[in-house]
């Protein structure tokens, strides 16, 4: 699924954002990236969406090396990720059916067809009954549930969530990511960014932790302890 081989990045000022990662993120797998800020994992994940070129070294996605997709095909290669961001990023004057429809409209999906998924993937966020509504009218954690559905309505083989709980409360943040676990246990590879040391040692998924630009532990289910990661530095 994903695959990093020796993999660096350096701005233009000469200081570099990931120095000689390398792993790999299975089939079904989720997976948690945590880390201070400064530690690389913004720059990963634009490494994977194809934001970013890395400096030196290999990715490969969804078995593509993204070294040889063209600037024309970028587009399309990203339509094979959900992304869901700590912002929303819902579109303001759509209601909630239309900001997921979106998602299918930019693909060019059948209109039959974005008639049975929309609807289906509100039902999976909990939110079918809320179609009609505009994101001023939702809470924070029903504005995350709703990108959540636009993410997945295209069925992507991969959800990155970059930082999904980091604008909710706890209770909504629980929500959210037993709503990522369930995702997870449909088939979706899950890879999430956050600061949220409770959860992640709650939840006992694979966590990677980041340090200045290296990967400092790559711990298994179970595993990790935030203590215990950060104990010799």
């Amino acid at each position: 699924m994903i695959v990093l081989e020796n993999v660096s990045k350096s701005y233009s000022t000469g200081a570099p954002a990931i120095k000689d990662i390398s792993l790999k993120i299975d089939d079904g797998e989720f997976v948690f990236i945590v880390g201070n800020s400064g530690s690389g994992k913004s720059t990963l994940i634009k490494l994977l969406l194809k934001e970013l070129e890395p400096s030196t070294g290999s990715i490969e996605v969804n078995g593509k090396n993204l070294k040889n997709i063209r600037r024309k095909k970028i587009a399309e290669y990203r339509r094979g990720i959900g992304v869901v961001f700590q912002d929303f990023r819902l579109l303001k004057d759509r209601n909630v059916y239309e900001n997921v429809a979106f998602a299918q409209r930019v693909v060019e999906t059948p209109h039959k067809i974005i008639r049975r998924r929309v609807p289906a993937m509100l039902a999976l966020v909990g939110l079918a009954e809320k179609y009609r509504s505009y994101p001023k009218e939702l809470s924070g954690g029903e504005q995350q549930r709703v990108a959540m559905a636009r993410a997945l309505v295209n069925d992507p083989a991969m959800l990155l969530a970059d930082e999904p709980t980091g604008n909710l409360d706890p209770s909504n943040s629980w929500e959210i990511m037993k709503l990522l676990e369930e995702i997870n246990n449909r088939g979706t590879t899950v890879v999430v960014v956050t600061h949220n040391r409770e959860i992640v040692e709650a939840m006992n998924k694979r966590v990677i932790t980041m340090h200045k630009g290296v990967i400092l532990s790559d711990e298994k289910k179970g595993e990790y302890s935030y203590e215990n990661q950060y104990s010799g530095i």
